[in-house]
C-alpha cells in the first residue's frame, strides 16, 4: 500500500557516470534511463555555461569573430551527431533488422517500432543539412551566413516530434524483447562492446534525437546575440531562430506528452545515492482505469487498473485522493483523444468497465483481495489455517483460495501468455477444459453469502466487537445487515470472507444503550435470556448500528416505515 506517490528525478551522478549504470545495473537501469536523463539533459542545458567544453577544438587566442566561432561549433556537433545517427541506423538497425528478417530473434516489426522514424532523420541530414553547413562554412569568407541554410530546412525538423513520442516505448520494447529473446540481448550487447559506441547503450545513443533540437536553439540563440547589428545575416537568423523555437516546442510538447503517458511507482531508495526515489513500476495510461474504494478500515483508497498491474493506493486525505484520482482522469481523457498510432506495441487492446469482468480474464491485472480480509477459502469456503492451509492468490480474477482450489496454470495474456497459477473457475473459463467437481449439486446455506456482495448492497456494514459474556473478552468481526435480507444479521469473520460463521434473527430483540466504560462504545441486543453485547469504534458508528437493529428488530424492512423506529432502551 502506498500512501505518497512520487516522481522520479534525475540525478547529476547518474548523468556524469552512464556507463557505470549501464554495466552494474543493466536491466534496471534500461527501465529508467528515458525519464532520467531526459530529466537530467533538461537541468543540463538551462545552464550558461552548457557549451565551455565544445571550444576545445578552436585555437585558443584566435582570431575568428564569436559569431563564426559558434558556427562552426554547430558544424563540429553537426558531424558528431550526423556519426552517432549513422550507428543508430546503420549498424544497430541495419543488423537487427537483418536478424529480425531471418526470424531468429525478434519480428521485424518490433525492430521498425524501437527505431520508428531513425532511417528518415538520418537521410535528412547526412545528405542534406551537415552538407549545407559544410558547404556554406567553406564560403564564409565571402558569405558569412547561416541563417538562410536553417531557415530552409528548419521545416523538415518537424520530422523530430515522432521520434520523441514514440522514444519512452522504443525503450520499454527493448527491455521487453531482451527478456523475451536471449538472442536479441546478445546482438545488442555484441555491438555496444565496439569501440564505436564509446561504453554506452543503444538506450543512451538513442536520447540524443531527443536532445538535438534544443541545442540547435541554443546554439543559435548565442549565434544571433553575438551577431554584429550591421550583419547580413541578421534578419535571417532571427527568422530562422524563430523556426527553430516553434520546432522546439513542439518537440518539447512531445516530451511533457510522452512523460504524462506513464505512471510511475516509485519507492525510497536502499542506499540515498542521488536520486531519494526509484522505480518499482511503470504502468501505461493507455487503457488504464481508476475508481475510488469505499473501503472503511483504510479510508482515502483508490484503485488503479492497469492491464499490466491493479494497484490499490492511499491518500492521506480525501482532497488528496480526489486530487490524484482528478489527475489520473485527465491523462487519461487527453491519452483517449490522442492520435497516436503507436498503441500495441507492448500492451494488448482497449478493454471495458473498471471493475474486472469475465471477459476481461486473462486480459487486464485483477484487483487482489487482501490476506487479512477472509479467513476462508473463497472458492470451497474452507477456513484457513497457520499449519496446513496457506493462502494463495488466483492470478486471474485476484481472489484468495487454498492450494486445492488454485491447483491449475492457465496463460494470461496480460503475463506475456506465461503460466499463472489460477483458481479452478478461472481455468475453466480460461481454457475450456472441464474439471470433475466433487462438491457438484452443493446448494448454498444460509450463511453462504459472500461478505462483500452483501456489504455492496447493506442497510449497514462495519467491523465491530462481540463481548463474551463476562463482556471481557470478544472477537472482532464484520457486520451486516443486508437489504434483502433486513431482518437478520450476519457476522463474518473478515469483509471478504464467502461465508458468514454466525446469523442473528433480529426481529423481537431489544436494543440497549450501555455507559461509555473504559472509552468503549457500548450497546446490546436483548431477549428473554439472549443478550449480545457489541463494541463500536466510535459513539456515532454506535448509534448507526442500534437505529440499523432497532428497525429491523420491529419488523421494519422500508425506510419510508422508520418514523417510530429509532427508539430504544436507555440503560439505568
Amino acid at each position: 500500500m502506498a500512501s505518497i506517490l512520487q516522481a522520479e528525478r534525475g540525478s547529476e551522478e547518474e548523468e556524469k557516470q552512464p556507463s557505470l549504470a549501464a554495466g552494474q545495473e543493466e536491466q534496471q537501469g534500461q527501465r529508467r534511463l528515458s525519464f532520467k536523463c531526459l530529466r537530467s539533459f533538461q537541468r543540463k542545458i538551462s545552464e550558461d555555461n552548457w557549451r565551455r567544453q565544445q571550444d576545445s577544438g578552436l585555437e585558443p587566442g584566435g582570431k575568428d569573430p564569436e559569431e563564426k566561432k559558434i558556427a562552426l561549433e554547430l558544424l563540429e556537433t553537426e558531424q558528431a551527431y550526423v556519426g552517432r545517427l549513422h550507428l543508430l541506423d546503420q549498424v544497430f538497425y541495419t543488423e537487427l533488422m537483418k536478424e529480425a528478417k531471418n526470424g531468429k530473434i525478434v519480428p521485424e516489426e518490433v525492430v521498425k517500432m524501437i527505431f520508428s522514424n531513425i532511417s528518415s532523420i538520418y537521410q535528412f541530414h547526412a545528405k542534406f543539412f551537415l552538407p549545407e553547413l559544410q558547404k556554406r562554412m567553406e564560403d564564409w569568407s565571402s558569405n558569412p551566413r547561416i541563417g538562410d541554410v536553417i531557415q530552409k530546412l528548419a521545416p523538415f525538423l518537424k520530422m523530430y516530434g515522432e521520434y520523441v513520442k514514440n522514444f519512452d516505448k522504443a525503450v520499454e520494447l527493448i527491455t521487453v524483447w531482451s527478456e523475451k529473446s536471449p538472442p536479441f540481448q546478445e546482438l545488442i550487447a555484441d555491438i555496444q562492446k565496439r569501440k564505436v559506441c564509446a561504453n554506452l547503450t543503444l538506450q543512451h545513443h538513442m536520447l540524443e534525437p531527443v536532445q538535438r533540437i534544443p541545442r540547435y536553439e541554443l546554439l543559435l540563440k548565442d549565434y544571433v546575440r553575438k551577431l554584429p547589428p550591421e550583419s547580413p545575416d541578421r534578419a535571417d537568423a532571427e527568422k530562422a531562430l524563430e523556426m527553430i523555437f516553434m520546432v522546439a516546442k513542439h518537440s518539447n510538447a512531445a516530451i511533457a506528452e510522452m512523460f504524462n503517458n506513464m505512471l510511475l511507482y516509485c519507492v525510497p531508495k536502499v542506499i540515498q545515492v542521488g536520486a531519494e526515489f526509484q522505480v518499482h513500476l511503470r504502468i501505461d495510461v493507455d487503457g488504464i482505469k481508476v475508481r475510488e474504494l469505499n473501503d472503511t478500515q483504510f479510508p482515502h483508497t483508490f484503485l488503479v487498473s492497469g492491464k499490466q498491474r491493479t494497484l490499490e493506493l492511499q491518500a492521506r486525505s480525501r482532497e488528496e485522493m480526489n486530487s490524484w484520482i482528478e489527475a489520473f482522469q485527465d491523462a487519461i481523457n487527453r491519452k483517449e483523444k490522442s492520435s497516436e498510432s503507436f498503441k500495441t506495441a507492448v500492451h494488448g487492446p482497449e478493454m471495458g468497465p473498471s471493475a474486472l469482468k469475465t471477459e476481461e480474464l486473462g486480459r487486464r491485472a485483477p484487483q487482489w483481495v487482501r490476506d487479512n480480509l477472509v479467513t476462508m477459502c473463497m472458492r470451497c469456503k474452507d477456513p484457513f489455517n497457520a499449519i496446513v492451509r496457506r493462502r494463495h492468490h488466483c492470478r486471474a480474477c485476484g481472489y484468495v483460495v487454498c492450494a486445492r482450489c488454485s491447483d491449475y496454470k492457465a496463460e494470461l495474456q496480460y503475463d506475456g501468455n506465461r503460466l499463472n497459477r489460477v483458481c479452478q473457475e478461472c481455468y475453466i473459463f480460461l481454457t475450456g477444459h472441464v474439471v470433475h467437481e466433487d462438491r457438484e449439486g452443493k446448494h448454498k446455506g444460509i450463511l453462504e453469502k459472500e461478505a462483500a456482495e452483501i456489504s455492496g448492497r447493506s442497510l449497514l456494514c462495519s467491523s465491530l466487537q462481540l463481548l463474551d459474556k463476562n463482556s471481557k473478552g470478544g472477537t472482532r468481526g464484520w457486520f451486516v445487515i443486508p437489504r434483502d435480507d433486513p431482518l437478520v444479521l450476519y457476522i463474518y469473520a473478515a469483509p471478504q470472507d464467502v461465508r458468514a460463521h454466525t446469523s442473528i434473527p433480529l426481529l423481537g430483540y431489544q436494543v440497549r444503550d450501555l455507559p461509555q466504560g473504559d472509552s468503549r462504545h457500548l450497546f446490546q441486543l436483548v431477549q428473554s435470556r439472549q443478550v449480545y453485547t457489541f463494541v463500536a469504534d466510535t459513539e456515532e458508528l454506535k448509534r448507526r448500528w442500534m437505529r440499523a437493529m432497532a428497525r429491523s428488530a420491529a419488523g421494519i424492512t422500508h425506510p419510508e416505515e422508520d418514523e417510530d423506529a429509532d427508539s430504544f432502551d436507555e440503560a439505568e
